[in-house]
């Protein structure tokens, strides 16, 4: 895989690039680089997650936890036009890879972050995710303690994991940590988890 895509400044020489990314009822060509999360295609497990989710809630605040260039933030956008949708990474090549991208698709519903500059008071009513298992499962599940607990009342987060990659086992954690998830779908070695804010205390 070469450098790590959740660097936050890559260091793999600049080398543009573009993906198609082509659902049902949205196509887009998205700009990419090296040095962020699969840039020569979009990802089997976002194209996975795109095509199984339900609709996303017309009004809001949504998050892409992990955008890299874009794709499910983007997505999102269109689906929800009213809606205000943040993308969040740390990989700062790639935060300016989706900014591009969203001016390029029209799409002014839309930001880009890294997370330390996101309101810590916003609360989203779906989180979407391909979420970044290769930084090891100890950030992994601090990563997801700090966001699923940012639910809205009555949001849910849909995240896409690789069966070999611990689907199963994250399904486990995330139920014994209290937030009641469902596998809604499982195709091509992939798990999508619907996860659900932890019940008041």
């Amino acid at each position: 895989m070469g450098e790590h895509y959740f660097a936050r400044q890559p260091q793999a020489d600049s080398r543009p690039g573009t993906v198609d990314l082509v659902l049902p009822d949205l196509h887009l060509r998205l700009a990419t680089d090296r040095g962020m999360f699969s840039p020569d295609r979009v990802d089997p497990g976002t194209r996975v997650l795109l095509e199984t989710v339900p609709p996303p809630p017309p009004r809001g605040d949504l998050l892409d936890l992990g955008c890299g260039y874009g794709p499910i933030a983007l997505t999102m956008a269109s689906r929800s036009p009213q809606a205000m949708v943040w993308g969040v990474d740390v990989n700062e090549r790639a935060l300016t890879v989706a900014e591009r991208n969203a001016q390029t698709a029209g799409l002014d519903n839309v930001r880009f972050s890294l997370a330390d500059r996101i309101d810590s008071e916003l609360r989203f009513a779906a989180i979407w995710s391909n979420p970044p298992i290769r930084i090891g499962k100890q950030a992994l599940h601090a990563l997801l303690e700090t966001w699923l607990a940012r639910l809205a009342p009555g949001g849910r987060a849909h995240l896409v994991v690789q069966k070999n990659l611990g689907s199963d086992s994250l399904q486990r954690w995330l139920t014994d940590q209290g937030h009641p998830t469902q596998r809604l779908s499982s195709r091509a070695g992939y798990r999508v988890l619907a996860v659900d804010p932890k019940e008041p205390s």
